[in-house]
Order: structure tokens, then sequence, then C-alpha cells
């Protein structure tokens, strides 16, 4: 995900990267092989992205804002490293790791103590892999105790790569499912409509072009303010080969299985299973 924020932001702020608001980037890395892939990828942006692996204390002591895109199961080896509370103190971090809160974070990096002075402000933003193409649906938690300065910079960050959404802390994991894994779930639908196109003669390509449009046609019907269930209602006609498909979905019980897989996945999100 990280890596896919910063295509992102690199490609919205390339044209004028005077107007960034960002001076430059940093990407740290557990291996030295994985940095040396990253340079590699960003060799075109020199003066913009550095890459550096095995170092993340110096990194963020270096940062003004901290954007923390590691596999959550590996979030609280990284916080509670020797140095990073100190290179914290202060600063601004970003979460876009699913599932862990403010509050967990915090504990990852002070542990028990409740002595640290200037701590950092933590939010939660979870923005999807579109990012990359600068088309996410960017959650982020709605947090008071964050200032105009650092509000505007946080909007402006996820801008870059799409839309924003500001939702309460309590929505955040269902939220994060909708935007994100949401998308992969929808995958399994795509694969279903292009293997029975397949089956009936079409060459997959043509099927998953004629796919992705109409993606995009319902996407824009969605933004106007058309629900599911009014353009259901307009596409089947008596007798028609739509009722026919619904049918058949409705039997198989598709729509439950679609709510469920959400609902496993915030529960999940929550520790729950």
């Amino acid at each position: 995900m990280g890596s896919a924020i910063l295509d992102g932001l690199l490609e919205a702020t390339r044209s004028e990267p005077q107007k960034s608001k960002i001076e430059y980037f940093i990407a740290t890395t557990k291996s030295a092989a994985s940095a040396e892939k990253l340079s590699e990828k960003y060799r075109s942006d020199p003066s913009r992205v550095l890459v550096a692996s095995g170092s993340n204390v110096k990194v963020m002591e270096q940062s003004d804002i901290v954007l923390l895109a590691c596999k959550p199961f590996l979030a609280q080896s990284i916080l509670s490293e020797p140095g990073v509370a100190k290179a914290l103190k202060g600063k601004f971090v970003i979460s876009v790791m699913a599932g862990k809160t403010p509050a967990e974070i915090m504990e990852y990096i002070y542990g028990d103590s409740a002595q640290a002075m200037n701590r950092p402000v933590i939010v939660t933003a979870m923005p999807n892999v579109a990012a990359r193409l600068r088309q996410s649906m960017t959650i982020i938690e709605e947090n008071p105790a964050l200032s105009k300065d650092r509000a505007e910079i946080l909007t402006w960050i996820f801008e870059q790569i799409g839309t924003v959404k500001f939702v309460a802390p309590d929505l955040v994991n269902a939220g994060s499912m909708v935007s994100g894994a949401a998308m992969a779930l929808l995958t399994l639908a795509v694969d279903g409509i292009m293997d029975g196109a397949v089956m009936e003669g079409f060459r997959r390509p043509d099927a998953m072009e004629v796919s992705a449009q109409v993606l995009e046609g319902l996407a824009g019907l969605l933004r106007e303010g058309v629900h599911p269930a009014v353009l259901r209602e307009s596409i089947s006609s008596p007798r028609g080969c739509t009722i026919q498909g619904l049918y058949a979905l409705e039997k198989n019980g598709v729509r439950g299985a679609y709510a469920e897989a959400l609902v496993r996945g915030v529960k999940h999100l929550r520790g729950e299973n």
C-alpha cells in the first residue's frame, strides 16, 4: 500500500512539483533487496524519493510526517524498536494499517509508560490499491485533536490519490472493508461473469474490456444516486435474460454471501474471530 500511495503522490505532483505540500519522500524497507527494487522503481525521481533499509528510527527522526504502511502484524516489532518513541515525539503519524487503532499504535510505541510527554498525533487513513491510479477512496478517522494545519495536509495527501471521506472512529473498520477489501471481493463476481462470457464464446481479453467499462458505468450511476434495486428493476424486463440471471444469483445466496464476507472482515479487524 505504501508504494501505491507514493506512486499516486508522485504522479499527482509530477507536472508542478513546486506546488506539492511535501518536499520529498523517504521510503524505508526491512531488507536491502526490497530497497534496491524500490530504488530502481523510483530512479526517475532521485530528487524527490530516497530509499533506505533497516533504518526506521533514523528515517522517523528526519521526517515531519510518518506514514505507517507496513503489514499490521509487523507493527509492534517495528514501533517497539529502541529510539522510536524519541524519534516520533510531536510528529504527525498517519497509519494505513488495517485493524490497528491509534491507541494500539501508541501502546506499541510507549508500552505501559504514562510519563511520555509530547506524544505524536496519530490518525488512521485507509486508502485502496487504486491509489497508484489516483482513483482511491480513502476512509479517514475523524480526530478532534488534529490541528487545522495537519487536517489540511492530511486531506491534501489523500485527495491527490483519489477521494476522501471522514468517518467516526467506530466506522473505520467497516469503511476499510467497503473501500479496500471490497475491491478484492468484487473481483470474484467479475471473474465469474468473464468465465461465463468465455463459455459462451467471448475471448477473455474482450470480456475483461467489456466488464471494466460496465463497472465504470455502474460506478457513475451509483455516484448520481441511483439505488441498486432501482437499477436492477429498470434493466429487468418480463421474461428477459436479466431477470433470469438475477434469479440464479439470488437462488445461490450471492447477496447474503457478500454481506457475510464484509461482516466477517470487519469482525476480523476488531479481533473478534
